[in-house]
């Protein structure tokens, strides 16, 4: 899927490297292992709207490589951690997804980082991720309860009518 001649879809363990004039940059946050690919959907739908999609989830993890793990690591800490990417946060039902919670509590710590936060209904820790927020960014627009509502967020906070 591509805009010009570079492509908008990158999926770890390949590289965005942002470049002039490209449309926003939205990196995929939340469970991946005893989760369902919500990835998926929320890409294809962010897609559609012309950002770049960074997404974590590989389509086929080398489980058995012991160099796959710290090569996802630095993936995506390299894209967390990009001034101008806006993190969308999805907590599933599935499981806790604690390194979703890790990466989440440093986002709120730091101003600079754009955020959009979305947290199924029946996320076990649904409260904290909702509590922690308000605390966190009084500014900032509610948890969306569904990944519809997420896009919605993420299309708002990039400035996209």
């Amino acid at each position: 899927m591509t805009t010009t001649a570079r492509t908008r879809y990158f999926e770890a363990p390949d590289y965005y490297r942002p470049a002039a004039g490209d449309p926003p940059a939205v990196f995929l946050a939340g469970g991946i292992t005893g989760c369902t690919d919500w990835q998926a959907g929320l890409g294809e739908q962010l897609l559609a709207e012309g950002l770049v999609v960074l997404n974590p989830r590989r389509a086929d993890f080398p489980i058995h490589d012991p160099a796959a793990a710290p090569e996802q690591i630095a993936w995506e800490h390299h894209h967390l951690h990009l001034e101008q990417v806006i993190t969308a946060f999805w907590f599933a039902a599935e499981t806790v997804q604690p390194i979703a919670l890790l990466e989440f509590g440093a986002a709120l710590d730091n101003p600079r980082r754009r955020i959009a936060v979305g947290a199924h209904p029946l996320y076990p820790r649904r409260l904290d991720v909702v509590e922690q927020t308000r605390l966190a960014r009084p500014g900032q627009p509610a948890v969306s309860s569904t990944l519809d509502g997420l896009a919605a967020a993420v299309i708002e906070a990039v400035g996209l009518p």
